[in-house]
């Protein structure tokens, strides 16, 4: 499927899509050195966020979605090294409204969890029309 929205980001830092259909979507991130917290290689969780977010974006996969709120849950540390993969369903798709549930695992732990409220305005939030 066209990726629709988020055209711009950085998948250095937001994860690679590999694959993304209507209503779902999968992304791989993989921790580099610059994402560390400290010197034990502790992977930063704005990073780990971006990842789900990102997932969760491209699983409604249109141009004006936003982020409304999430309620999320760090449930292991990642690591320099790690390959993460986000894992996004939305819930209630073909509302404006958008429930995406996203999991983010490491080989077969997950390490982050998360419900996504995410909106689909007419137009831009940006847009000044």
């Amino acid at each position: 499927m066209k990726i629709s929205t988020h055209e711009g980001i950085d998948q250095s830092l937001c994860g690679e899509p590999l694959e993304v259909n209507a209503g779902t979507s999968t992304v791989r991130l993989l921790c580099l050195p610059s994402m560390a917290a400290d010197d034990s290689g502790l992977i930063h969780g704005g990073f780990i966020f971006g990842l789900a977010d990102y997932a969760a974006m491209l699983s409604i996969n249109h141009p004006n979605v936003v982020l409304g709120a999430a309620d999320t849950r760090f449930l292991k540390p990642s690591r320099v090294g790690d390959t993460l993969i986000a894992r996004a369903q939305d819930q209630t798709p073909e509302d404006r409204k958008h429930l995406v549930q996203v999991d983010v695992s490491c080989n077969d732990d997950v390490v982050f969890s998360g419900t996504f409220t995410c909106f689909v305005p007419q137009k831009h939030v940006l847009s000044k029309e």
